[in-house]
């Protein structure tokens, strides 16, 4: 409310005019107020200088709602001091419209204010319709992209000048409002995410969502009202967490965070019901960053914590500078209370991103902490980013390869549509130029994603790779601080370039732009090379034979089934689901006149008698010998569980012949173990075995799901 009392003051103010040349005009002594209560030795000379200038040239000028139009630019500039924007920024936001919507030139506004704001004015002033048609607002966005890459100012200035236009889209027509949301939607509210702008971000999702679901929006409103009419359990909470911190003697402060109307919306989706702790989350801040760890640790002895719920973004920050503790706790009448613990420079960041960062281009002034003093980035041992994040880079770098503006509008989308980043460390064996680091990526990126990423066109030529010392098929998806090696094929010769399948499995524009042009490029070539064509023998393939190939296994010695009738028909155990005596099996010919056998529960036969394959009853040649088998056990992650499953696995007698273990993922871990047994008989007794080794909480045999034809 205040800030709406604050605008509807700058509106009036500005009916009036401007005010005598030797004072700060009435309309802009708020954003003065304000600015120096972040900046308080800020030279306020530029800002009135920036809304003499606006004033007179939008004098005369009014908005659809009957304002002034000097009452928008003032509008985003409060939005921004109140953020903490430093002075150039706020003096290109007085500005932004002048240079679109009057007289107003770039070089004037350059020989007046310098360089930077010039530049920022450029970065949000839009293209004209009348040059580029319907490509105007995607050229446009493409043009803020790019400035934004030397700037990150310039969509710090753009999303507060959305925000306003947004808080007043009701005196548009509603297909207009519509639209404006929907853009607003997939691009503005992504770039602020990433950003980390969150302040914007939070409430440019509310005006979006009670535009394009005005029912849900009215329902989630009515229970946000039905809950704050009772008093808010959450009080007395954060009355315990104050006390317990007292007596641990921990200086903090314990503030009620209440949740924005759409992330009400989205915890009802994903609970069904909301409590009446859900509705709010309780905010601790402290000074240090061993503070946080020490709150935590008080929170989870004297609360029972959800261990399920915890997250560290400190010591792993998100990729837009966010940095908290993420941690939920239950009092003694059973209350869940959800906390987040962070410095108060860290809430500071986690409120406005970049532009706690202020002015890129002086990178060795030390930041403004929350209490208007100076905190260098690592005295205080808290992260600092790069002006332009690992996203943007990618971003900026595959727009320059999308000339068709709508090409690029629809790829724009769908990478801010990965709300998520993930870094891996590649590395490319013999390859020129950068072949090695760490490599900032989009959550869901393959192995193929990281050779464009890395590469460029010379991606063309990945013919393998190994992640985390295994090797991997290109297309498999990374995690987060996956080691990759690249592996490509010689450059000498035309390499055989990206297989079509590739494009189902990128999630990057550049890695997608980059394939589909050579596709296209040598589409007409691969069709009329003679040696494309497919012989006989693979034109008569049966369905499924494939993948049914691949999932074989080596011939275990005598410890194999036999076709009744059909003495020496050679025999293969598939390693989808790895066979062993005492299993019911069942058979599949195979070209060569081999017999391929599967376990009747595997996946794979269903899928080929669905097929109309040909099956073969099989019987197990001896019921005694040793097999080979593959077991998977799942477990909760802890010191020296793999070394004690193995030393299990000895002790009954089986020999290790690989093991996978899969990289923990909420506490849990699974082993994967291809086990050589000297007795078939045996295996029920390893299975229990394994289970009893604490931490383990099931073991079963292996089987892989079947490729799809």
């Amino acid at each position: 409310m205040s800030a709406v009392r604050s605008l509807r003051k700058l509106s009036r103010v500005a009916l009036l005019g401007a005010t005598p040349r030797d004072s700060l005009p009435d309309a802009i002594e708020h954003v003065a107020k304000v600015h120096r209560a972040h900046h308080p030795g800020a030279d306020l000379r530029p800002l009135r200088k920036a809304y003499m200038l606006a004033e007179s040239s939008h004098r005369g000028q009014m908005r659809k709602s009957g304002e002034p139009y000097i009452t928008h630019p003032l509008a985003v500039t409060l939005l921004l001091a109140q953020l903490g924007a430093e002075t150039t920024t706020l003096t290109a936001s007085l500005l932004h419209d002048t240079v679109e919507d009057t007289a107003v030139t770039l070089e004037q506004v350059r020989r007046e204010f310098g360089d930077q704001v010039c530049y920022l004015v450029d970065g949000v002033t839009k293209l004209e319709k009348v040059d580029y048609g319907s490509a105007a607002e995607p050229e446009t966005f493409r043009k803020m992209l790019v400035a934004t890459g030397n700037d990150v100012r310039v969509m710090s200035i753009k999303l507060a000048d959305r925000l306003h236009n947004m808080r007043t889209l009701g005196v548009m027509r509603r297909e207009k409002q519509v639209r404006i949301a929907k853009v607003t939607r997939d691009v503005l509210i992504p770039l602020a995410e990433r950003l980390g702008i969150q302040a914007l971000k939070s409430e440019l999702e509310d005006l979006v969502f009670a535009i394009l679901h005005p029912e849900e929006h009215t329902r989630t409103r009515e229970l946000i009202r039905e809950h704050n009419s009772h008093p808010d359990p959450l009080t007395g909470f954060a009355a315990q967490v104050r006390r317990t911190l007292r007596e641990a003697g921990i200086t903090a402060q314990v503030l009620i965070r209440p949740r924005h109307t759409v992330s009400v919306h989205r915890l009802r989706l994903k609970r069904g019901q909301l409590g009446d702790c859900d509705f709010a989350r309780l905010l601790v801040l402290v000074d240090e960053d061993a503070d946080c760890y020490a709150v935590l640790g008080e929170l989870h002895t004297c609360f029972a914590p959800l261990v399920s719920e915890f997250k560290d973004f400190i010591a792993v920050p998100k990729f837009n500078l966010y940095q908290s503790l993420h941690t939920a706790i239950a009092d003694e009448q059973g209350r869940v209370a959800e906390v987040l613990v962070r410095t108060r420079r860290m809430h500071q960041v986690a409120e406005t991103g970049v532009i706690a960062l202020g002015d890129p281009h002086a990178a060795a002034e030390p930041a403004a902490d929350a209490d208007g003093g100076a905190a260098t980035a690592d005295g205080a041992g808290e992260r600092t980013d790069p002006t332009r994040p690992g996203w943007l880079s990618r971003l900026l770098e595959w727009q320059s390869h999308a000339p068709d503006p709508n090409t690029f509008w629809q790829e724009l989308r769908d990478e801010l549509a990965q709300d998520l980043e993930i870094t891996v460390y590649c590395a490319v064996p013999g390859a020129e130029g950068p072949g090695g680091g760490a490599l900032p990526l989009p959550a869901g990126a393959t192995c193929v994603d990281a050779a464009y990423a890395r590469l460029g066109e010379a991606a063309h030529r990945c013919i393998g790779a190994r992640v985390n010392g295994r090797l991997a098929a290109l297309t498999t998806v990374l995690r987060d601080g996956d080691a990759l090696q690249l592996f490509l094929e010689s450059s000498h010769g035309s390499p055989s370039g990206p297989s079509p399948e590739w494009l189902d499995h990128v999630r990057t524009p550049s890695a997608r732009l980059a394939i589909r042009e050579w596709l296209a490029a040598h589409s007409r070539r691969e069709t009329d090379d003679p040696r494309n064509e497919r012989t006989p023998a693979e034109s008569d393939r049966l369905p499924g034979l494939e993948e049914e190939q691949q999932a074989e296994h080596a011939e275990y010695g005598e410890n194999i089934p036999v076709v009744p009738g059909h003495p020496g028909t050679p025999v293969r155990l598939a390693r989808c689901c790895t066979p062993v005596p005492t299993d019911a099996v069942t058979g599949f010919p195979v070209r060569g006149g081999a017999v391929t056998v599967h376990r009747d529960s595997c996946r794979s036969v269903a899928r080929m008698a669905s097929d109309g394959r040909l099956t073969l009853p099989v019987r197990w040649e001896q019921s005694d010998a040793g097999c080979r088998v593959t077991l998977r056990a799942e477990a909760f992650g802890r010191p020296h569980l793999l070394a004690d499953l193995t030393e299990t696995i000895a002790a009954q007698g089986a020999a290790v012949v690989s093991a996978d273990v899969e990289p923990p993922r909420e506490q849990r871990v699974r082993h994967t173990y291809t086990l050589q047994l000297p007795d078939a008989a045996g295996l029920p007794a390893l299975m229990r075995a394994m289970r009893r080794v604490p931490g383990v909480y099931d073991v079963t045999r292996a089987v892989r799901q079947a490729a799809a034809n």
